[in-house]
């Protein structure tokens, strides 16, 4: 056995012991990261060190410093677990190192990226004929999709950023919601947009923005290049932007229309939940992420457009020694050199099947409901707003006693919650993400809210 085969097998094993660790592990890390820093620290040896001992140390060391976020009772954000199917072809897109920039080079795991991004399409209502840049999560993805807008708005009005850059450039007018994601403030300046530039449009009281104030907005515009960006999972409520009303509106009015879908986009692959996304395929960009509901290890985001023109415009590089084909990969993100990182997504959706995915969907709202139904039974606790999809919200009488409850909750480990503030108030957020999540452990994690409301309350 070589030194490569001795590591692998030391990897195997540790894996496997975390993962029969999480139903009894806390949840919540039990080392802080000065501890961790300690552990892994100190000066570095003058000699190596043999590379299975290296895996050994490192699963023991890390143990106490890991979130159990692969088991059934992380709730703390949008996080999902790894699907059986995903972890494992995550391993062999380690081992196979391929770089996925090139659809001439690495031909298996760019194959793999186009069908699973097909797949993606199709179980979402979006054009089949869309672009979609693998890159590492929906923060990315809303920087992608923004950047290939601002270049398309500018382009309609004879401005070629790409060529003359963005001083003296036409303004442009961004148009968001009340409550939109940070993730969009992020990118926009990312963008070289400032929060002051924003035009923020108000929302009703479950997030989603509202037609009568977008409305206003476009009509302010006096033909200004626009980007309007929509939401599809508010994180705190769940709510979806009435994208049947608001996405013609913009359109009327010559604008791009990009929509912030990480976990929320998911909802158009449930017969049962499609509703919430009705008009959404009408839009020219959209942002998702494979790690939050179709439950795939990290580095799993697509940034989607419409128009595949549009996105090469923006990203298509340079370089006499490259090879290029039709619609690299990285003709449509900022990447050169990156993993395949689409392969895990096509092994989810392999695994599942359509009906497959529509049932995880379905099982987390399906959670998310039965846990807000719990919730009411405590007393003292209240629930604030609608369960149309995967997120709960509660609290406290006051603020003081919600943080505290936060504080307990994590502190107990029997599950991860994490605070927030909603309109004004101390809240306690859950989102339900996880296909590892059962009944059992959304009642273990009631009880345990049960007995720390009683104890923060008495």
């Amino acid at each position: 056995m070589d030194e490569r085969e001795r590591a692998l097998r030391t990897a195997h094993r540790a894996a496997s012991r975390f993962l029969a660790t999480l139903d009894d592990r806390p949840v919540w890390p039990r080392a802080t990261l000065e501890q961790m820093e300690e552990v892994f620290g100190g000066p570095l040896q003058p000699d190596g060190i043999d590379a299975d001992q290296v895996v050994a140390e490192l699963a023991e060391r890390a143990d106490p410093g890991l979130v159990a976020i692969p088991g059934g009772r992380f709730f703390g954000f949008v996080i999902g677990g790894t699907l059986p199917a995903a972890l494992a072809a995550d391993w062999l897109v380690s081992t196979w190192d391929q770089n996925s920039g090139s659809s001439t080079m690495t031909t298996a795991t760019v194959a793999l990226e186009r069908v699973a991004g097909g797949w993606i399409c199709d179980l979402l209502g979006l054009p089949p004929e869309s672009a979609v840049g693998f890159v590492t999560g929906a923060q990315v993805s809303n920087v992608v999709c923004l950047a290939t807008a601002q270049h398309a708005v500018l382009r309609r009005v004879g401005w070629d950023a790409t060529v003359r850059g963005l001083r003296g450039a036409p303004e442009i007018r961004l148009i968001v919601g009340a409550d939109r994601h940070g993730s969009i403030d992020r990118a926009a300046r990312m963008c070289g947009i400032g929060s002051e530039e924003l035009v923020v449009v108000p929302a009703d009281e479950q997030g989603r923005m509202r037609p009568d104030g977008l409305a206003a907005a476009l009509a302010e515009g006096d033909g200004a290049p626009t980007v309007v960006c929509l939401q599809a999972g508010e994180v705190h409520t769940g709510a979806f932007d009435p994208f049947a009303e608001l996405i013609p509106a913009a359109r009327r009015a010559g604008a791009w229309v990009h929509v912030d879908g990480a976990f929320g986009l998911w909802a158009a692959a449930s017969p049962r939940l499609e509703h919430l996304t009705a008009g959404v395929g009408a839009a020219d960009s959209w942002t998702t992420d494979a790690h939050k509901t179709l439950n795939v290890p990290y580095d799993c985001g697509m940034a989607i457009v419409r128009d595949p023109a549009d996105a090469i415009a923006m990203f298509r590089t340079g370089g006499d020694y490259l090879m290029y084909a039709s619609l690299d990969p990285w003709d449509v993100g900022p990447e050169l050199s990156r993993r395949g990182r689409g392969v895990p997504a096509w092994a989810a959706l392999r695994s599942l099947g359509r009906r497959g995915v529509a049932g995880l969907v379905e099982r987390l709202h399906d959670n998310a409901r039965r846990f807000a139904a719990a919730l009411r039974e405590i007393p003292g606790v209240e629930v604030i707003g609608d369960v149309d999809y995967t997120q709960v919200m509660f609290r406290l009488a006051d603020d003081e006693a919600t943080r505290r409850l936060g504080a307990a909750i994590l502190a107990d480990g029997t599950a991860a919650l994490t605070g927030a503030q909603w309109r004004g108030r101390a809240v306690i957020r859950c989102s339900m993400s996880s296909w590892a999540t059962t009944e059992a452990d959304i009642d273990l994690t009631v009880a345990a809210i049960e007995r720390l409301a009683a104890a923060v309350s008495g």
